[in-house]
């Protein structure tokens, strides 16, 4: 038996696989499983595979407190156990760590890097390998990855086996449900059947010797052939749907998908799926897994992922990634950003190829799409070039326009500028201002930002709020006299108790509210902001005018009015009923509105 120490500097190896190339302590399934099939593939491709089915095999043993992790793959000679594992690919800690941060070269695949990943959770490693290409069987065994001793043993079956014996840390890993629960987190599209056992001493040496044929009705954790890497042409809308399911265990069917599938300039695959995003999910990421040679990545790596499509779910398998030895991060080059903007652009295209097709189909689509498209119109300027033709503004008259649409229907005098409402439903009273005309719903969080950016990029443009300023259309006949506006102001700044009050008298339509509530349009803009984005001032005061509608008699009325305790009621009332179409009343002043309305009520009896 040869016993020996590795070749490199141990006392750093360790602390760097443990704390610095894996965040998750169960990512040694993941390293094990992917060099099986490595190995598998690597006799295939040297036609030394036979009649052999491929097949990995993951044994779980409490009695023995083992994990075994068996393949039928090329296998290895003592000379190549000495090479790739007691080497560890060629390079000490220290050479491995300046190739990592000093070079773009892709290092994954090495087999004694990954290998190492088990002194995670293992205190002792043993390989039992037979080469498909001749030579003794070879047995290597480490206690804590220090030293080692390799010896010659007879082992019928080519490939290799891998056992490791756990530490008191590791024992969950002994549970059968949860070590299947892994497979299908990192294995689950693996391209070699992997299949799961529990047993114990005798019946995993008897497994390990059994015949190929006697296992014929086990049926594999994972799926080496998943719907993606097909042919789009070949699946069919249930295939998908189905997909989507088994993958993210959500039986709300998505909208639509795309089928990526491309092999130049990079290879790519994957289905990208359009889930509902409604107003209640919004901050919530979608689920967006990547993959390389079917192996899994991570979930929603922003360097491949843009950040406003992570509100997807999908599947995305790029074996050129520059990915380094974990497996988990990338080489941050142009390669990278070529595939991110594919990505976008393959999204786009989906969208503007429906909004052209099936336009009813795409505003029926909206409600669910339209955050993540204002969302990547915002942080993609290529998004947005191939999207603002696409982009829809949902009316008051329960119409989906384009901004195009909305600016050629805009009243003489309003050219350019677009009027809206946060809702419908609490700014219904001073909607009924602009009957006859387009406004426009932007409720939700992004859009103070999106009718921004939009501004930006049409010079000339303004978005008005229908409660930032009056519209010469929504005025009436007849002039104000300033008189009027005088005795208006004077009593109501009284009434307010507000000396610096801003009161504005206006005659406006008939049908309209006694008054509203005008804030600056900039200002309100401002504020929203600092609330979105957490800003120091959450509570930004908003200056605000009382503009009078001295067409409505509750107005008119109060000229010449006395100043008297039921004058300033109903100033008071009319303030309020001005808040109440803008926001809700804060309970103090609700409060004093309901009693205050209560007794101006009951004095009509």
């Amino acid at each position: 038996m040869e016993r020996g120490s590795l070749s490199i500097h141990a006392e750093n190896l360790l602390p760097i696989i443990k704390k610095w190339l894996y965040s998750d302590q169960d990512i040694f399934v993941r390293e094990l499983c992917s060099n099986a099939a490595d190995a598998i593939a690597k006799r295939r491709a040297l036609g030394l595979m036979g009649g052999e089915a491929p097949r990995v095999e993951v044994i779980v043993n409490k009695s023995e407190n083992t994990l075994s992790f068996i393949d039928n793959g090329i296998g290895m000679t003592a000379e190549e156990i000495k090479k790739y594992i007691n080497q560890i690919a060629f390079s000490g800690a220290s050479e491995f760590l300046e190739k990592l941060s000093e070079s773009g070269e892709q290092i994954i695949g090495h087999f004694g890097l990954g290998f190492y990943s088990a002194f995670m959770v293992a205190e002792k490693v043993r390989i039992e390998t037979l080469s498909a290409q001749g030579g003794p069987a070879a047995a290597w065994e480490s206690e804590g990855g220090m030293e080692y001793a390799m010896e010659e043993i007879e082992r019928a079956s080519v490939g290799s086996t891998i056992k490791l014996y756990l530490n008191a840390e590791a024992k969950a890993f002994l549970e059968g449900p949860a070590m299947r629960e892994l497979l299908l987190k990192y294995c689950s599209f693996l391209q070699v059947p992997i299949y799961l056992r529990e047993e114990g001493p005798e019946e995993a040496k008897a497994g390990e010797e059994a015949e190929e044929g006697e296992k014929a009705e086990e049926k594999p954790v994972n799926t080496p052939s998943p719907l993606y890497t097909k042919q789009p042409s070949g699946c069919t809308e249930g295939e998908y749907k189905a997909f989507y399911r088994e993958i993210f265990m959500d039986f709300e069917e998505p909208l639509f998908w795309i089928h990526l599938n491309v092999d130049y300039p990079f290879n790519l695959k994957g289905i990208l799926y359009f889930p509902r995003v409604r107003p209640e999910s919004i901050g919530n990421e979608g689920q967006v897994k990547l993959y390389s040679n079917q192996v899994f990545v991570a979930d929603n790596i922003k360097e491949v992922i843009p950040e406003f499509l992570l509100l997807l779910k999908g599947v995305i398998d790029c074996p050129d990634l520059p990915l380094n030895v974990s497996r988990s991060f990338l080489q941050n080059d142009g390669y990278v950003r070529r595939i991110s903007d594919y990505i976008t652009r393959k999204v786009a295209d989906r969208l503007t190829a429906l909004f052209k097709e099936d336009r009813k189909a795409y505003e029926g689509y909206w409600d669910d799409l339209h955050f993540f498209i204002k969302y990547g119109c915002i942080r993609d300027e290529k998004f947005y070039e191939r999207m603002k033709d696409c982009l829809l503004y949902q009316t008051s008259k329960g119409e989906s326009l384009t901004l195009q649409e909305v600016l050629e229907r805009a009243k003489e005098g309003h050219e350019n500028q677009v009027f809206y409402a946060p809702n419908q439903q609490g700014h219904s009273l001073a909607l009924s201002l602009y009957e006859g005309m387009d406004v426009v719903l932007l409720g939700t969080p992004i859009d103070n930002a999106f009718i921004q950016q939009i501004e930006g990029k049409n010079p000339g443009l303004r978005f008005i709020r229908v409660d930032s300023q009056l519209s010469d259309a929504l005025k009436g006949e007849g002039e104000v006299s300033a008189e009027d506006a005088s005795a208006l102001e004077t009593l109501f700044k009284w009434a307010l108790g507000d000396e610096s009050a801003q009161i504005r008298v206006e005659r406006l339509r008939e049908n309209a509210l006694p008054a509203l509530l005008l804030q600056d349009e900039n200002l309100r803009r401002y504020a929203e902001a600092m609330r979105l984005y957490g800003g120091s001032m959450p509570d930004f005061p908003i200056p605000s005018t009382l503009a009078l509608n001295l067409a409505h008699p509750l107005v008119s009325g109060l000229v010449g009015r006395e100043q008297s305790d039921d004058t300033r009621a109903l100033c008071l009332e009319i303030r309020d009923l001005a808040e109440l179409s803008l926001q809700p009343l804060i309970p103090e002043k609700m409060t004093e509105f309901l009693l205050r309305t209560t007794a101006l009520l009951a004095k009509l009896i």
